[in-house]
């Protein structure tokens, strides 16, 4: 009986080890993917600089008006 209690207790603590692992990884990959859309939008927003800008005071004056 103190073998099956043994067993089952390590098998507990080998599913739980592995779940927090691959949830782990999974955000990892998750703020991977966040970091490089951030980085990508930064540069596009730079390179576009004052267009953008422009854009953006636009569409703002508008609202203001309505």
């Amino acid at each position: 009986m103190l073998d099956w209690i043994k067993f089952q207790y390590v098998r507990l603590l080998t599913c739980l080890d592995s779940l927090k692992t691959e949830k782990g990884q999974g955000l990892v990959e998750y703020a991977l993917i966040l970091v490089l859309i951030a980085i990508v939008v930064i540069a596009i927003m730079t390179a576009l600089g004052k267009e953008t800008c422009k854009a953006f005071c636009t569409v703002n004056n508008a609202l203001k008006q309505k």
